[in-house]
């Protein structure tokens, strides 16, 4: 009985669903299925009852998964602890950042390899509809991550920043050319939102459910990426929320970005998988705090005219 079936068997009576569970596992559906059906070879009793509707748990699935969970959380706990050890012996530290390297990413990554010449860092995207699969498969070490998130399994620090939301619209939208828009006109105005696994409170802040009156905001089409959401705004297909940093990041002819008044600010944090934090950890965070109010005013003061577009 190997690890990657135990990994497998618990990752599927989590997501009861075969495409979702290879995609968090980094697997093909079929080779999900082959690890189950060896687990289940070996136990001598079906795990799962499959249909081409659903897929659940049998009774013996459940009365193992009951046993098993204890002991595959602390096996798998050491597993990535030992992983991101490792990785820190041979001096690469992985950080992820979500969809744009903004300025806050690249000087944090500056400051802590001229104070750390022995660590080097690797710069992994992650996508913005799935902002915590890559920190608990281990890919990365550390992310960039909009706060707060409410997993248990993972632990943040301090906000980094406090950055004003920005609408991104099409330029001959009829909003496009204010100086501002109040949060109740978004009533008006289909918002792009998240396709994915990404947390239901994740895709909320990036398309709100009502505005603070309580009228609904219409719906857009979902995306993955926010390469993804300018190309449906670029089209006028809807409109789409950044913070201010990542819409200096995307500024573009056919796109403004208008800022919204009256919702609450945006704020970034770094996450990582809790009792996972080594010291490459610890030094990237108090490096990132030092760093972030340098480039929170830098941003806020230099991307306020109209047109979301640097002056001058």
């Amino acid at each position: 009985m190997e690890y990657r079936q135990l990994e497998t068997f618990v990752v599927l009576s989590e997501e009861l669903h075969f495409a979702r569970a290879a995609e968090r596992l980094y697997l093909s559906p079929g080779r999900v299925s082959q690890l189950v059906r060896a687990l289940e070879s070996a136990i001598g009793g079906r795990l799962f009852e499959r249909t081409s509707r659903r897929v659940r748990l049998t009774p013996l699935g459940e009365r193992f998964l009951a046993d098993l969970r204890p002991s595959y959380e602390g096996v798998h706990g050491a597993v990535e602890r030992a992983k991101a050890a490792a990785r820190n012996v041979y001096g690469v530290l992985r950080v992820g950042f979500l969809g744009t390297p903004s300025a806050l990413v690249t000087r944090a990554v500056c400051a802590f390899e001229g104070a750390n010449p022995e660590c080097a860092i690797e710069l992994v995207e992650v996508p913005l509809a799935d902002p915590f699969t890559k920190v608990r498969a281990g890919v990365v070490d550390v992310a960039f991550t909009l706060l707060p998130v409410e997993e248990p399994d993972l632990a943040t620090g301090h906000a980094l920043n406090n950055l004003r939301m920005k609408l991104a619209l099409w330029k001959n939208h009829p909003l496009a050319a204010r100086e501002s828009i109040d949060v109740e006109e978004l009533a008006e105005i289909p918002l792009v939102g998240l396709t994915g696994p990404a947390p239901r409170r994740w895709r909320e802040l990036i398309r709100p459910l009502a505005t603070p009156a309580g009228r609904p905001i219409p719906a857009a089409s979902d995306v993955a990426t926010s390469q993804e959401g300018i190309t449906q705004v670029a089209l006028n297909r809807g409109g789409m929320l950044f913070c201010t940093s990542t819409a200096a990041y995307h500024s573009k002819e056919d796109v403004i970005f208008v800022p919204v008044d009256g919702l609450p600010l945006s704020r970034l944090g770094l996450v990582w998988l809790r009792g996972g934090e080594t010291g490459a950890i610890r030094a990237f965070r108090e490096i990132t705090v030092q760093n972030a109010e340098i480039v929170e005013r830098s941003v806020n003061t230099s991307w306020t005219t109209p047109y979301g577009s640097p002056p001058g």
